[in-house]
């Protein structure tokens, strides 16, 4: 008998639509649905999904409770063997209710997960220590090679195989380390990784070490009333029509934009063009996003000296780190250069 095998994917990968369809509650279908026809291929049989659980992802994270108790009660009498989430690749909620809904499952239904996504994810940091995540491509594209990857290490759980390491398997590092037999004892290996690097040979270490992004906060601003307060964002805000063509998801540009004549983002001037997110408030109140309007008061009453004439935005969605923080040194060199003393920086 094939094993039982629930899967749990978005509005966007069920077909019901995009971000105007965000909003939509848990619902489960029968069988497989979207992606899940892929991955019931690479099951050859051996598994099958049984079900497909549907969820708006601003629903899932606007309720996250709510969410996963429906979730959970959906799928509880189906006594799967296996629930699957996604995968998210870099969809950053998709990514967080993957890993939510997965980590749900583990404690409360003693049921193995399973999902996938990219490394920069926010999903991946939040639970890649505790729930398998096989590490995707940074868009859907990357279908055809994930589900393989996804299949592969499905069956090897619910068969209850030995999970090999992390780049044998394809799933991101969870901080966990097992003793084995190796060839060599540890002084040999530490010494032939030693010349391998010495000669620029390529080598793993055997014992990676975290990384941290750490930033120092700037001083504090002695006089609000004298200071220049610019206004950066990576929500997207951007002249109606978006005039300098900033992509929707992984953003390859910003934009510079005057605003020194204008008190409030009208939505019949202004709009966002970020795809990660609903729109539909950000362009009826430009101002939720970018609060102009609420700064010009500030200023108007002197609490802050001055607005500064131009504002930075971006796209955060699917946007490279490496593209981001390239953003951010030459907008900070800019805002140097015109004499800016603090930035209020929003995102969605």
């Amino acid at each position: 008998m094939a094993y039982k095998v629930i899967h749990y994917i978005n509005q966007f990968f069920a077909n019901i639509g995009g971000e105007e369809m965000a909003h939509i509650a848990p619902e489960i279908r029968e069988g497989a649905v979207g992606p899940g026809l892929g991955l019931n291929q690479q099951f050859k049989g051996e598994a099958e999904i049984i079900a497909t659980v549907v969820c708006g992802d601003s629903y899932f994270n606007e309720n996250i409770e709510a969410a996963t108790t429906k979730i959970i009660d959906l799928i509880k009498d189906y006594q799967a063997d296996l629930f699957i989430a996604g995968p998210a690749f870099n969809a950053g909620r998709y990514g967080t209710a993957c890993g939510t809904i997965c980590k749900a499952v583990q404690d409360k239904l003693n049921i193995p997960t399973l999902t996938g996504m990219y490394i920069e994810n926010p999903g991946a940091d939040m639970f890649k220590k505790e729930v398998y995540i096989i590490e995707t491509s940074n868009a859907a594209t990357g279908m055809r090679k994930a589900l393989p990857k996804i299949g592969s290490l499905a069956m090897k759980i619910v068969k209850g195989e030995d999970i090999l390491d992390a780049k044998t398997e394809g799933y991101m590092l969870r901080g966990i380390r097992k003793n084995y037999f190796a060839d060599k004892i540890g002084a040999e290996r530490a010494v032939d990784m030693l010349v391998k690097k010495l000669t620029g040979e390529e080598y793993t270490t055997e014992y990676p070490m975290p990384e941290f992004d750490r930033v120092n906060p700037g001083a504090a601003i002695k006089d609000l009333s004298k200071a220049r307060i610019a206004l950066v964002t990576s929500g997207g805000i951007v002249p109606k029509g978006n005039p300098d063509h900033i992509e929707s998801s992984s953003a390859s540009k910003y934009g510079k934009y005057e605003i020194s004549k204008v008190s409030d983002l009208t939505s019949a001037e202004y709009e966002t063009a970020h795809g990660g997110y609903d729109p539909v408030y950000a362009n009826e109140e430009p101002d939720r996003v970018l609060p102009l309007d609420v700064l010009r008061d500030l200023e108007k009453e002197g609490v802050i000296g001055s607005i500064h004439p131009y504002f930075y935005t971006t796209v955060g969605n699917g946007t490279a780190v490496k593209s981001a923080k390239a953003f951010s040194e030459e907008i900070a060199g800019k805002l140097l250069n015109d004499g800016v003393d603090a930035v209020i920086l929003t995102s969605t």
